[in-house]
């Protein structure tokens, strides 16, 4: 596009005169759309081509390329760098987990045959590799989408996307198409419209959004928006069109994406249902050598809830850096508040109003108890006196059955005088925890305060050595904000002490001989004296987040103990040797650690299920499952 404000440019380009004809042959369904071949209603994100797509990862990337105009314009043509792209992403549809690439409009300069045709040429080398969609741009055709037949439409219409797995398909007129991408477990819709979209062209988009309700919507157009020097993103005429007759009414619709006008820009606006559409423009023709296809990788990461965007020019960084000229290495890559940036979103409560995430039921005790469980406690209905409303307060002696059935039964005790709400029942629990309760511990010092639960006296729990192995698991959450002085609070322990057990080499005699505990920066303090030894081998774990769930699995082999955060292992892990744990007959408690004979200050946070089997689970084994 010429970089004219949108107020002058409508009137002074040069429309391209396009024959009119017949639209592409296609079949009909009774919505309207032209049908996809069956096995490509699939929708699958695989690919054939080279690199190894994974759609199960939290992390993937779609590549965004716009206006190559200028690398098609008649005698002056060049696609060797667009070749250079699309060879680049098919060597990193693994690497980089790449799942879908998009083309913003203006493929060509004139939309002429011999234009066109170089492009369908240069297409063919990312076909078959990494799925795509191509729209049309006012310099490839002209008129709204009913124009028929021409040269883009037989080079890039719905035949050439007929063996694509992601494609759903078209409209009637062969303008319009849509995919669905599968990506970090779920079904994204990516959704090309057409330079000029007709009534027709638009009654056509909203039907495709109707028939996948459940999908977030990736929108991609030729025009949309256009950008000050600042960056800041403004609707065109048009835009405002789209924008108030379908954008802002369909909450799927989370990010719009076009190019056209440039230079760059990205504006956030608020829909009708009050969430955030995501308005971006990409373009650099204007750029040294015509842009030098360069692309932009928005890479979605579900786990950190951003999305990261970079851009760059494949084809010049291929090139021998001692032989780039100035011009080359400064347009290699763009790093301006425009062109690299972060989007925080939270997938999961932006999707809300349309695809809710559904919390798995709660598990049955039966079926989180493997071979080998000594001890199950949850605080459901099903796993202690009291359990009901939030905030109630859980009672002085109150019982958490032991659900495995071998008499490790626990029962409430109060420390140091502490009130009635130091210890109270909530239904907050981490998504993948069997049940969905947990008990609030309001622990702390100066005065010393808590509540623990503890085995009875001959539990059998109570003098288990565990030296073939065992696995200690358990839910638990630090409040936010994190208030007070809360250094070295217990989670849970043995209580015997390491010097009854013989063992001298501690930083205590009066030390448990087991316990898991939190240090002054929230590190995770596992500390065990084994049954073979005098040592005291002890894992940390990173500064752990507060305001959030965690699991947290303590796994023995008879050999080492490993400690896994949320299925991770963490770096801490001593190579000492640790068989068993030196316990002493002395009670097990959840909620402190007793050093000589007394509790200082109880647990603060949440804790969830707890559970212990005498030996070394997997991380697939443990009461989240991880792969």
């Amino acid at each position: 596009m010429d970089n004219l404000p949108p107020s002058s440019w409508l009137g002074r380009r040069r429309l391209l005169q396009a024959a009119i004809a017949a639209p592409a042959a296609a079949a009909v369904t009774t919505a309207g759309l032209v049908a996809a071949p069956a096995h490509a209603q699939q929708a699958s994100g695989t690919s054939n081509g080279p690199g190894r797509f994974d759609p199960a990862s939290p992390r993937f990337a779609i590549a965004v390329l716009p206006d190559t105009q200028y690398l098609f314009d008649e005698d002056s043509s060049d696609p060797e760098p667009l070749r250079e792209t699309f060879r680049y992403l098919g060597r990193e549809r693994g690497a980089g987990n790449v799942a879908f690439m998009t083309h913003l409009g203006d493929v060509t300069e004139h939309g002429s045959e011999h234009e066109i045709k170089l492009a369908g040429q240069a297409f063919r080398g990312i076909d078959g590799k990494v799925p795509y969609s191509v729209l049309a741009g006012n310099h490839d055709v002209s008129g709204t989408d009913q124009r028929g037949d021409t040269a883009y439409l037989r080079a890039f219409g719905p035949h050439r996307f007929a063996g694509t797995p992601t494609f759903g398909g078209a409209s009637p007129d062969g303008y319009n198409s849509y995919h669905v991408i599968e990506a970090a477990g779920r079904r994204w819709l990516v959704l090309a419209l057409d330079w000029r979209l007709s009534a027709a062209g638009l009654r056509w988009a909203q039907g495709v959004v109707d028939a996948n309700r459940t999908l977030p919507v990736i929108l991609t157009t030729h025009e949309l928006a256009y950008a000050d020097d600042a960056g800041q993103a403004y609707l065109s005429s048009y835009g405002q069109s789209l924008w108030d007759g379908f954008i802002r009414r369909n909450d799927q619709i989370f990010l719009t994406l076009n190019g056209h006008y440039w230079p760059p820009g990205r504006a956030v606006m608020r829909n009708d249902a009050g969430n955030d559409v995501h308005v971006h423009i990409t373009n650099y023709q204007d750029r040294y050598y015509g842009g030098a296809a360069m692309i932009r990788l928005y890479t979605f990461d579900l786990a950190r809830k951003v999305i990261d965007v970079e851009t760059f020019s494949p084809w010049l960084l291929a090139r021998d850096p001692a032989k780039r000229s100035p011009l080359e290495a400064e347009t290699l890559e763009l790093t301006g508040p425009a062109d690299r940036f972060s989007i925080d979103i939270d997938f999961d409560r932006r999707f809300h109003g349309f695809a809710p995430v559904v919390p798995p039921a709660p598990r049955p005790p039966g079926a989180v108890m493997p071979k080998g469980t000594v001890a199950y406690w949850r605080f459901d209905e099903a796993g202690i006196q009291g359990a009901g409303s939030d905030g109630g307060v859980v009672a002085e002696g109150a019982v958490a059955r032991d659900l495995s059935g071998h008499g490790n039964d626990l029962t409430v005790q109060r420390l140091h005088s502490s009130s009635a709400e130091v210890l109270t029942w909530s239904s907050e629990h981490h998504a993948g925890q069997p049940a969905h309760a947990s008990l609030r511990f309001d622990g702390g010092k100066s005065p010393d305060r808590g509540a623990v639960l503890r085995t009875s006296a001959n539990a059998p729990l109570n003098g288990m050595k565990f030296e073939s192995g065992y696995t200690i698991e358990a839910f638990v959450r630090f409040p936010e904000p994190f208030e007070g002085d809360h250094a070295w609070m217990g989670i849970l322990s043995w209580e015997g002490r390491s010097g009854d057990a013989g063992k001298s080499s501690g930083w205590s005699p009066d030390e448990p001989t087991c316990s898991l505990n939190l240090s002054p920066e929230r590190f995770l303090q596992y500390v065990v004296y084994p049954t073979d030894r005098d040592a005291d081998p002890t894992s940390w774990s990173h500064a752990l987040p507060v305001g959030r769930w965690m699991h947290v699995a303590v796994v023995n082999d008879g050999r080492q103990t490993v400690i896994y955060i949320d299925g991770s292992r963490i770096a801490r892990n001593p190579a000492q040797r640790s068989k068993g744990i030196s316990t002493l007959g002395k009670p097990f408690a959840i909620g402190g650690t007793q050093f000589a004979e007394r509790y200082g200050q109880g647990f603060y946070g949440h804790v969830g299920d707890v559970r212990i089997v005498s030996r070394a689970l997997r991380p697939r084994e443990f009461m989240v499952p991880y792969a």
